[in-house]
């Protein structure tokens, strides 16, 4: 059973400037004490083609976590445009929050981020955008409406070392279990990042060969009440 549920997310500041900060407020449920901090990481996927083109906007600590509803705001700078292939500025893209603790991932929400250029009168529509790109001109609108939201079952209760140790039974348990970890990893990205740029539906939920769960966000009202 997951200690910790996110039930709600919203975007601030959306739409805006490309060049402003990212702002989400998140709301989620803590069911039993825990004995370390959740960490909160923002990741925006610089291109479709490569995760090396993938920035970590923010990271942040959060804890000691109370027993109970809670609700803070993530923000996080805009991306390194240099870090950005020229040709994918523009256009959609997807920005990622995850959730950690231990260092074991626990849920991730991603978006659908469009960056167009606004054009003013009297440009050249058909030209398109002048280059150099001017960056005060590219609006950014993060698709809130539809998040997808993926949930992975973890140890809440052992280390991360005890949990490696208990993947396999060989002798060289660190060497593949490591191996293992970073096996799992990768596909969860990629399969994340296949489906928000591919188009996958965001409301069917359904169990992967990973075991993780993707589903809508459960909605809260102001009470910080589960919406049914």
């Amino acid at each position: 059973m997951a200690l910790v549920n996110i039930v709600n997310m919203v975007v601030l500041d959306n739409p805006t400037h490309f060049s402003n900060p990212f702002q989400f407020e998140i709301t989620f449920e803590c069911l039993q004490p825990l004995e370390d901090d959740l960490e909160f990481k923002i990741v925006y996927v610089g291109s479709a083609e490569s995760s090396s083109h993938d920035q970590t906007l923010d990271e942040v600590l959060v804890g000691p976590v109370p027993v109970g509803t809670n609700k803070f705001v993530l923000q996080a700078d805009s991306p390194d445009t240099t870090r950005i292939p020229p040709s994918d500025i523009l256009g959609v893209t997807v920005v990622l929050v995850t959730c950690s603790y231990r260092e074991q991932e626990f849920a991730r929400v991603g978006y659908y981020v469009n960056n167009e250029y606004v054009f003013e009168e009297g440009d050249d529509v058909e030209a398109g955008p002048a280059m150099p790109l001017d960056l005060g001109r590219v609006r950014r609108v993060v698709l809130a409406d539809k998040p997808r939201v993926t949930r992975f079952p973890i140890d809440w209760s052992e280390s991360r070392e005890n949990q490696e140790v208990g993947l396999t039974m060989t002798t060289n348990v660190e060497e593949q279990s490591n191996e293992l970890e970073n096996i799992v990893e990768e596909s969860d990205m990629e399969m994340e990042k296949d489906d928000l740029l591919g188009g996958a539906c965001e409301s069917e939920k359904y169990m992967n060969n990973n075991g993780a769960i993707v589903s809508p966000l459960v909605e809260v009202d102001d009470d910080g009440m589960m919406v049914s």
